[in-house]
């Protein structure tokens, strides 16, 4: 698993060591700003796990890893679209650049599913509808044209050379762990600490929410069930406004409408995300366990109890 001390990544590393149906679970991450050791604390201890940290990048260290492994998933990934718009280079890089190295070694060493963790970001913005998987990719930042990119060179080598390669993309994440750039987290982490919640232009630009621990389930049902060069979107059914998100968090917060602050617009803003995900539904019998109401209380109280995993992370580069 690359990228598996990240939000994602160490959710669905300790669900793999608890399911307990691994030989081993090996996390390789290189702990930039958003990856942190502190995630897979509680799998740290048990035999099956393994931590390497190094770069998707390095074609020795992959070659090595890839060896050793039936399975890659790959988590690793630039992710915040803000910083992409600042530092276009360095998402190509991880995201192009280092999944195409993960592709060559996992060939080369026999590899026997290669999984390919993307993004809804990739088809671009729909006003109406919900895209299925054969929808045209038209993204529109630096980040999901380069998810888009990674995501072209995968299938070109299930098409190229019939490597087992799967592709989910899914639609926004919440729960604990998530680093506090991403709206949930910095609204809570801002509103525990008596700050203004920062609301890029009206906030109506609409997204569909998807608790953490069900991506990780789709993400199981897919390794299991799914097809080799199959794309699966996966999604919640749970669409709301970015103002209807922060409203409900002011409500479970006991905060009122005066915790808003509304900021200029993010350059390249998608309105709305919408992805059908009724072909997960039909081949691999998925659908979410948590609702969007039931688990954002879980979240901000997550985040109330844990000030001292998300507090140091403020001042981290």
């Amino acid at each position: 698993m690359t990228g598996g001390a990240g939000f994602i990544g160490s959710h669905f590393a300790k669900n793999q060591i608890i399911r307990d149906q691994w030989e081993s679970v090996m996390v390789l991450d290189l702990l930039t700003y958003a990856g942190n050791r502190a995630n897979l604390a509680s799998i740290e201890n048990n035999p099956k796990f393994y931590f390497v940290q190094g770069d998707i990048c390095d074609p020795s260290l992959i070659n090595e890893l890839t060896k050793k492994s039936d399975v890659v998933v790959n988590f690793a990934a630039e992710s915040h679209v803000d910083r992409s718009l600042l530092e276009g280079d360095k998402f190509v890089m991880t995201n192009v650049v280092g999944t195409t190295n993960l592709l060559k070694h996992s060939l080369a060493n026999k590899v026997k599913v290669f999984h390919q963790v993307s993004t809804d970001e990739v088809y671009g913005s729909i006003l109406e509808g919900s895209w299925d998987e054969k929808y045209p990719l038209a993204p529109n930042s630096p980040y999901s044209a380069s998810k888009a990119a990674a995501d072209l060179i995968a299938l070109s080598y299930f098409k190229s050379y019939g490597m087992d390669v799967r592709i989910s993309r899914c639609s926004n994440n919440y729960g604990p762990n998530q680093y506090p750039e991403k709206l949930i987290p910095l609204a809570v982490t801002n509103l525990v600490q008596g700050r203004k919640i920062p609301v890029y232009g009206d906030g109506q630009n609409r997204r569909d929410w998807l608790h953490v621990e069900d991506h990780c389930l789709a993400i199981e049902k897919i390794i299991d069930f799914g097809r080799a060069g199959e794309v699966y979107n996966v999604g919640g059914g749970e669409e709301l406004t970015n103002l209807e998100v922060v409203n409900i968090l002011l409500e479970v917060l006991g905060k009122d409408k005066s915790s808003i602050e509304y900021v200029a617009d993010r350059q390249g803003h998608d309105f709305r995300y919408s992805v059908n995900w009724q072909k997960l539904k039909n081949e691999t019998d998925f659908h979410p366990k948590n609702t969007f109401s039931e688990g954002i209380v879980a979240t901000v109280t997550w985040y109330r109890e844990n000030t001292s995993w998300w507090l140091p992370l403020l001042t981290k580069n």
